[in-house]
């Protein structure tokens, strides 16, 4: 064989490995992208500087002792579906002092220092339970970003955590910052809602897992069948009423009576009137026996054939042929009707009916499909009284 044939057949042979080797090195040195959860989080990371090893689901900051105004956050964590307890999950919180700054002090670690001394973990428990005894932030002085409070979230399962920013529904400051960014609602409702027991401010507040979380993965899913999802915040909308306490009038259920608990009660394209008139007698005997501490509403959303003259006689009819007391029977033209902004509760209009029950404006349960049953009226029952909580009963500040 010719020379130099020879060895341009090893120069080829020579290069045809090098290529499949560096061709193999490069592709055992890449390493799939898996994306972090949350998307990220500044300072987040500092969650683990200073961290005890035996965290407790109650936690006191200096702010308890030192600061103006008494705060407790508390409430349970929950799985995405917003049912299932959540235990061992770790929530650091950080927040303003009284001055709006995060002040450290001889005892803040030094990596820490930018979080303050109002630091702290809880650990929820078995039940999915926490409680964080501190003070109420203030604004960051000469700004316009409103009080609030920082969570960052290790789940035991997730490789990193991630943020929840939560602030306060009777800070004049949220609006303006509500119209500029969004409402995240990451983990849950971000609004905290504050009644008094005497001189301490107590916001109850569930975590919601994975809740509104980009990249989440989970083996619980939130129940999307039809509207928000239990965490969220049920949102005002102005529906016609035809019968009941405000009868003539456009008034927003969860407005005007979205302090305690309310039940709102959906039918859309297919209503069974069998099953409908069921489900109005119950519910307002179960708003009878709860007085003020419940209001429920029917929302008839069929868009089929509609005639707000018609559907107004048709409930009115209703209503009075079931001799009801306290139950609102209102409509709208279509659940995707924007102008009385029903389209805001995301309801699906094939399913037979959707129950959402609130407490204090946020979801704590819902229902799809639910038959008109002995054991579904126990239910209901059963899931107003679970939800009550320790501070049902309390007032709420007067807002400006």
């Amino acid at each position: 064989m010719n020379r130099t044939i020879y060895i341009a057949i090893l120069a080829s042979f020579f290069n045809f490995l090098t290529s499949c080797n560096g061709q193999t090195k490069q592709q055992s040195n890449e390493t799939k992208q898996i994306p972090k959860v949350g998307g990220g989080c500044e300072g987040c990371e500092l969650m683990y500087v200073g961290m005890p090893k035996q965290i407790q689901s109650e936690h006191t900051s200096l702010g308890w002792t030192e600061g103006k105004q008494k705060l407790i956050l508390t409430g349970k964590v929950f799985q995405l579906d917003g049912k299932t307890p959540a235990p061992d999950v770790i929530i650091y919180y950080w927040h303003t002092d009284d001055k709006g700054l995060y002040s450290p002090n001889n005892e803040t670690p030094k990596q820490a220092k930018e979080h303050g001394k109002l630091r702290g973990w809880v650990k929820s428990d078995e039940s999915g339970h926490y409680t964080i005894k501190t003070s109420r932030p203030v604004a960051y002085p000469n700004d316009n970003i409103p009080q609030h409070i920082h969570l960052s979230i290790k789940e035991p399962d997730i490789a990193n955590e991630y943020f929840a920013d939560l602030y306060f529904d009777d800070d004049p400051l949220y609006l303006k910052h509500k119209k500029k960014y969004g409402k995240l609602d990451r983990a849950g409702t971000e609004i905290l809602r504050i009644v008094l027991d005497g001189n301490t401010q107590i916001a109850e507040h569930n975590i919601i897992l994975g809740l509104n979380i980009p990249d989440y993965p989970t083996k619980y899913k939130a129940n999307n069948q039809s509207s928000l999802n239990i965490g969220e915040d049920q949102p005002s909308f102005i529906p016609f009423h035809a019968f009941g306490p405000d009868k003539g009038t456009r008034t927003c259920p969860v407005c005007k009576y979205g302090r305690y608990h309310g039940i709102v009660y959906f039918v859309g394209d297919n209503p069974n009137w069998d099953d409908i008139k069921k489900w109005l007698k119950q519910l307002d005997t179960e708003s009878i026996s709860r007085e003020k501490y419940l209001k429920a509403y029917f929302v008839y959303g069929n868009s089929k054939n509609y005639s707000k003259q018609a559907r107004q006689t048709e409930l009115d009819k209703i209503g009075k042929e079931l001799g009801l007391q306290k139950i609102a029977l209102t409509f709208v033209p279509s659940f995707s009707d924007t102008e009385s902004e029903a389209n805001l509760n995301n309801i699906n209009t094939n399913v037979e009916n959707t129950f959402i029950i609130y407490k204090h404006r946020t979801i704590v349960d819902k229902y799809v499909n639910l038959k008109p049953t002995d054991q579904n009226f126990k239910l209901i029952a059963q899931i107003l009284d679970k939800t009550k909580g320790n501070y049902f009963d309390l007032n709420e500040p007067k807002h400006e």
